[in-house]
């Protein structure tokens, strides 16, 4: 299913042109090509086809969905770009980035917009991917979701319009759909190899992964860039509410039609969301890409080539961390490039442009034109270290990390020896924001418990997901619980809350070729930085009654003691020698929840409460309490600080 080599993946006819495409660039000049073939050279392909005179149309595919139920199957937009060449003759594939947000938010760090031309086709299409791959021999098709821009019907927010609309037009590519021109003539794809890749950032990207999880065939690969993979993880954490009545919230923000149009779906959205329970339910099981019931990853016949970034608090990073595991259990072919800011395209990432562009394009020849190079070859993770420092590894996260057991002490210390039997702590839930559960972590607080290591004897890297469990007996049915790990030390950071973690310069670098009115130019960026005691490197939250399951409530019988085990989301951060690593526990978490405080008094039994925390040892010895260790008695720590939440924005 999945092709590792030229060979296995490379049909006769499409190697040959491939062959045609090398022979002619070694005999002839590209300039003097009169009828260009896709061209190879040094594993990549050439830009022998003129950008300017490219072919321009739109269509409108036929979905299988009526999400508007107005009695007439939705059409989707599509507005294609491609070589003048292409057609019978020449076949070349497709290269699509389907999205909500080509009339509202504009995509992109400069939020650009669909530009028509007096015929009704693009004149500007977002982004650079036509600028640098149709000269290159692809297409690009730049998708309206259903109930977007200029597509028909209404958003239903990762459920089925959102997602057959999308596997419409690839069935479309490969003779498995209807299409009309504007007249109502049928339209064929009479120039498609039928293979495809979906590429996009944030609601693009995680339509990319919901068709790929339906299995369609003819999607050979796909690029998810900060892309949901289930969207109950991006309204909920373990029962937690993130935010109350989004879903029909972001449906009306993508949707520029009069109101009324789509009024019964979003009341739909909200009547079916459970955001009274927070519990997971056939609502969110449609709209889960990893074990839904519209698709899983168990369907999945594309590779994937993922980008994230372990800072974004948008689409946080447990979207990527799971969908990961659960590919590679898969085996399904992949890449993955880990950065540190927030919610950021790699485009942006600072230093990384050209490299990103040169990736992307071996990324693309290597699955749909079977082109040799070594973009599998090579290691199959990216992560970044520093502001433009990255490493390569063989996988993320780091295969060689391990759980290190970590214990809280009653004296506030966080060491490697398990508390007394009977030692206990209590604290109160109720609603603070992260700055104050951190400032000042050796006092008493009635909030929260905070525990802490000594200065650190050496460099402590975490790659991976930190998992909590703790003892604890309520007061009351349920409590929300918040765990954050914390790198108490002065150090300057990349400052991921403040503009995403960027700032957008003046000058421009261009990437592909241009028209009069397209030029495939942007703004480069610079990481922005910020000098800081401390950073909250991990967070998690849960709601104890879903502590044994995220789709029915089970409160904790007031007095009892009950096991309580989550996750935090996914890092992978560097605590420095000296400085300290702290562990938070709170309640109700009012930076990124909007739950209400229960009340309740939480106690914790510290013998049997602990957090694991994935950690590179590499070819050191094990980790000693010495490593670790705490003089008896709390250590205060700074005082409250201003963290600025950061934008959450959604593209």
């Amino acid at each position: 299913m999945f092709p590792e080599s030229l060979e296995s993946s490379v049909p006769p006819l499409r190697a040959a042109v491939i062959a045609v495409g090398l022979v002619l660039i070694g005999a002839t000049p590209v300039q003097a090509l009169s009828t260009p073939a896709i061209t190879v050279e040094q594993g990549r392909t050439q830009p022998v086809f003129s950008y300017a005179d490219a072919i321009r149309e739109h269509v409108y595919v036929e979905s299988s969905v009526d999400s508007d139920a107005n009695g007439q199957l939705d059409r989707v937009r599509v507005d294609i770009i491609r070589p003048n060449q292409s057609g019978p003759g020449l076949k070349v594939p497709a290269i699509i980035d389907e999205s909500p947000y080509y009339d509202n938010s504009g995509r992109g760090n400069e939020t650009e917009h669909k530009v028509y031309d007096p015929a009704g086709n693009l004149a500007k299409f977002p982004l650079y991917y036509d600028n640098y791959f149709v000269p290159r021999g692809y297409a690009v098709l730049n998708v309206d979701m259903i109930g977007t821009t200029k597509s028909d019907g209404c958003p239903d927010v990762g459920g089925r319009a959102d997602v057959l609309g999308g596997k419409a037009v690839i069935d479309w590519l490969n003779g498995r759909a209807t299409a009309y021109h504007a007249d109502g003539t049928q339209a064929f794809a009479d120039w498609s190899t039928g293979k495809a890749g979906m590429i996009g950032k944030s609601y693009d990207g995680t339509l990319a992964n919901a068709v790929a999880a339906t299995g369609v065939k003819g999607l050979e690969t796909i690029v998810p860039i900060s892309a949901i993979s289930s969207w109950y993880k991006y309204q909920r954490s373990n029962g937690v509410v993130y935010n109350y009545d989004y879903m029909s919230y972001l449906a009306s923000l993508v949707d520029t039609d009069p109101a009324a149009k789509c009024a019964a779906v979003r009341a739909e959205l909200d009547a079916q969301d459970g955001d009274d329970t927070g519990n997971y339910s056939p609502f969110w099981a449609e709209r889960d890409y990893i074990d839904g019931t519209l698709g899983d990853v168990r369907g999945v016949r594309a590779s994937v080539f993922a980008v994230h970034t372990v800072n974004d608090m948008n689409v946080k990073p447990d979207h990527f961390s799971t969908w990961w595991d659960a590919l590679a259990k898969q085996g399904v072919p992949r890449k993955i490039w880990v950065g540190q800011y927030q919610h950021v395209d790699p485009f942006d990432f600072e230093g990384r442009r050209d490299v990103w562009v040169d990736t992307l394009h071996a990324w693309f020849d290597y699955w749909l034109l079977g082109v040799r190079n070594d973009v599998m070859r090579e290691p199959r993770a990216d992560v970044q270290v520093g502001p433009t420092e990255w490493i390569t590894q063989r996988d993320w996260p780091v295969s060689e990390a391990s759980g290190q057991v970590f214990r809280p002490a009653a004296d506030g210390t966080l060491g490697l020896v398990q508390a007394g039997k009977g030692e206990t702590v209590a604290f109160t839930d109720i609603r603070q924001s992260e700055n104050a559960m951190v400032a000042n972590v050796g006092t008493i607080q009635p909030g929260r418990v905070a525990f802490t290591t000594g200065e650190l004897a050496r460099d402590l890297r975490l790659s991976g997901t930190p998992i909590v469990n703790l003892r604890v007996a309520l007061d009351k049915p349920t409590a929300n619980l918040t765990a954050l790990l914390v790198d108490f030390g002065d150090d300057s950071r990349i400052d991921w809350r403040r503009g995403q973690g960027i700032t957008t310069l003046a000058e421009e670098s261009c990437h592909g070729e241009a028209s009069a009115t397209d030029d495939g130019c942007y703004r480069k960026v610079v990481t922005n930085m910020v000098t800081r005691p401390l950073e909250i490197v991990a967070r998690g939250w849960i709601d104890v009654q879903n502590r044994d399951s995220l789709s029915q409530s089970s409160p904790l019988a007031p007095g009892a003691y009950g096991e309580v085990e989550w996750e935090t989301l996914p890092q992978d951060y560097t605590f420095k020698q000296g400085h300290r690593l702290g562990l938070v526990i709170a309640g109700t978490d009012s930076t990124y929840s909007g739950e209400t405080a229960t009340g309740a008094t939480v106690t914790v039994d510290l013998q049997r409460s602990k957090v694991r925390i994935p950690l590179v040892l590499g070819a050191e010895p094990a980790l000693t309490d010495g490593d670790v260790m705490a003089r008896r008695g709390r250590w205060i720590g700074p005082g409250e600080i201003e963290l600025p939440v950061p934008d959450n924005r959604l593209f």
